[in-house]
């Protein structure tokens, strides 16, 4: 038997039992440490993370509190409750055929079970089977936790280069805006609209480097949320108001459809006003065809319900989870139009830390529906 041979913790109180189920699992290949009782039980689960336990249910209880039918039950709870111990497989060896006490068993946490007297070939195959689904276990949760860190890495770097990059911009957006207004000399028209075009790139960039530090910001819980009272009807006619003049341009009719019972929400009207300018961005930029567009707001059971509808070409379903997502923009936009992905994403950050949720209805070829739901008083959910 070799040193790296799984390690399987044996309790029962009676030595015999103990002494036959060592035996079987000497010569299956397996190292084997033994309690007597919960406590020695908890104790060895502990210090030696044995890679699966048998335990007998009937055992001295000592300090745990439980009648001596319940130990073996209670000794698994606490295994399976400590994140230290939680993936340790647990097969209970006992009498137990009543059907109650299965139902105890697999409330408790057990993961198999083997009737007394046992069978050498099925304990056999019952601890290489939960071996290796520990393993496998093991493996994914290795690879979440390393895919974690890569993300942590990832993240602050960007915040990083997003932080050094806002300064420096900031400089050339000055400089582009004296140059534009003739502050170094005269300047001819194809100079100035070359300048205001490098100048609109550079608000552009500029407005995403602050949506990446917004949405460090909201992930990182470090943003707090300003509420007030928010008139539904009057607000969504202030969004049309402001996007007028873009509307127009794109050739896109804006329509509002607001309940008359709808109540008044309380919420960030700053955050809010980027939420629906995210949703228009998409609806004008991103859905080319679009010709229309409508603003909604019902009263819902949760709160208040908005919506953003387009007539353009839609989104696949299976897109409609990945596009709230970082980076993530999905094909069903249109062509030759970037996106930093973020939009939707910063959407759905602004409407969690309300309390409230977003999602999309949508076919190819259809249009779009973005709905969102906040309640009436900002309910930021647990971290």
């Amino acid at each position: 038997m070799t040193d790296d041979a799984p390690v399987i913790l044996v309790a029962d109180d009676v030595p015999a039992n103990v002494e036959l189920l060592a035996d079987q699992l000497h010569v299956l290949g397996y190292r084997t440490v033994a309690a007597e009782d919960g406590p020695s039980a908890l104790r060895l689960a502990f210090e030696r993370r044995p890679d699966l336990c048998i335990l007998d249910v009937s055992m001295p209880p000592g300090d745990l509190m439980v009648p001596e039918r319940q130990t073996g039950f209670e000794v698994c709870r606490r295994i399976k409750r400590d994140p230290r111990t939680a993936r340790i497989p647990v097969i209970f060896v006992t009498a137990l055929n009543d059907t109650a006490d299965r139902v105890r068993a697999i409330e408790a946490g057990g993961d198999d079970f083997l009737t007394k007297p046992h069978n050498r070939l099925v304990l056999g195959a019952r601890v290489r089977s939960l071996l290796k689904l520990k393993a496998a276990t093991d493996a994914l949760e290795d690879s979440y936790r390393k895919l974690r860190e890569l993300e942590k890495v990832r993240d602050d770097l960007m915040k990083m280069i997003v932080h050094d990059l806002k300064s420096p911009l900031t400089s050339v957006l000055a400089t582009l805006e004296m140059v534009t207004d003739g502050d170094f000399g005269p300047t001819t028209e194809r100079q100035r609209s070359a300048m205001g075009d490098a100048l609109s790139k550079a608000n552009e960039l500029l407005a995403l480097i602050e949506d990446l530090l917004e949405i460090a910001r909201i992930e990182e819980g470090a943003i707090a949320l300003d509420p007030a009272p928010i008139e539904p009807t009057r607000f969504l006619a202030e969004i049309v108001r402001d996007w007028e003049v873009r509307f127009t341009q794109a050739g896109v009719h804006a329509t509002l459809d607001v309940a008359p019972d709808v109540p008044t929400v309380v919420a960030d009207r700053a955050l809010l006003r980027r939420v629906f300018g995210n949703l228009l961005q998409n609806a004008v930029t991103h859905a080319a065809n679009a010709k229309s567009v409508r603003l909604g707001a019902r009263r819902d059971p949760d709160g208040v319900r908005f919506t953003v509808q387009d007539d353009g070409p839609g989104i696949p379903r299976e897109y409609h989870e990945l596009i709230f997502r970082k980076f993530e923009t999905g094909r069903a936009r249109a062509p030759r139009v970037r996106s930093s992905g973020l939009g939707l994403a910063f959407c759905k950050l602004v409407v969690d830390a309300h309390g409230g949720r977003i999602w999309v209805q949508s076919e190819e070829g259809q249009g779009s529906q973005f709905h969102f739901v906040l309640p009436l008083e900002p309910d930021p959910p647990p971290p």
